[in-house]
């Protein structure tokens, strides 16, 4: 592992795709939901190659740290401090959708599409106490990989996915 790799896990995300320079569309993730949402990059990839993935290890890292950057940048006017996710988020295109997936309330991760003024979609689990399957339940949520692939879809212009994988 490289040290700059080390401190972006610990600051609270890394690149696992980085984006390319016509970026479209960002998946961002955290924990469980790795294998779904690199599913979708890998089928959204096939049409849109510069498309980017972000392993999100702490939430509250990252917002911790954008808000206190904001506050050091209204205390100390002049100063351009950027937090760990405005460097993540700065080489994107203004027109690039960011998706944002995670187990738990939306919420917790749709202040990203804030941090920048990126377009967002925010998936994930809005209502709790079901029963099922894991595959079940993702689907039953919308945060299984054909849901991450439709929420892309409606950010993006231009041709839609075509290749989905298929619900079991």
């Amino acid at each position: 592992m490289t040290p700059d790799l080390q401190r972006d896990i610990t600051e609270g995300a890394y690149w696992l795709r980085k984006p390319g320079p016509n970026c479209e569309i960002v998946i961002a993730y955290t924990g469980a939901l790795a294998p779904e949402a690199i599913e979708a990059t890998g089928f959204i990839g096939e049409n849109r190659r510069d498309i980017g993935l972000l392993a999100i290890t702490s939430a509250d890292r990252l917002h911790a740290g954008w808000t206190a950057a904001r506050k050091l940048r209204g205390d100390r006017r002049g100063v351009q401090h950027l937090s760990h996710i405005e460097q993540l988020l700065a080489p994107l295109p203004r027109d690039c959708g960011i998706v944002t997936v995670i187990d738990g309330h939306p919420a917790a991760l749709g202040w990203l599409g804030s941090v920048r003024g990126h377009r967002l979609e925010a998936l994930g689990v809005e209502h709790f106490g079901q029963t099922g399957s894991i595959d079940e339940l993702y689907r039953h949520h919308g945060i299984d990989a054909n849901a991450i692939i439709d929420a892309a879809e409606a950010l993006t212009v231009g041709a839609p996915v075509r290749h989905r994988k298929m619900a079991v």
